[in-house]
């Protein structure tokens, strides 16, 4: 996994206008990460990390909307497709930053 830090928390995934699948991780959650590792933000507010829902893992980066006030994690289709998930349904996820 990228990072040694890691985070757990329940999120249900949600469609963009432009299409783009993302879950918002939590305020608290994302408040902690930007206190601690924000200095680890590219461009944009993004960081390197890596997820993984149910036994499949995979390197990735999460963006911080400021708007929100809160990282988005990107799910891509392929991860989407493989593990067969949908819009609105709740997701167990680990994260490591």
């Amino acid at each position: 996994m990228t990072g040694s830090i890691k985070y757990e928390f329940s999120a249900t995934p949600w469609q963009h206008d432009a299409g783009w699948v993302f879950v918002s991780l939590p305020k608290g959650t994302s408040k902690e990460i930007r206190e601690h590792l924000g200095w680890q933000e590219e461009g944009w507010g993004r960081m390197k990390a890596s997820a993984q829902i149910e036994e499949h893992n995979w390197n990735t980066a999460i963006w911080f909307d400021s708007k929100a006030e809160t990282y988005l994690l990107p799910l891509k289709a392929e991860v989407r497709k493989k593990l067969k998930l949908e819009l609105d349904k709740e997701l167990q996820i680990t994260l490591w930053i």
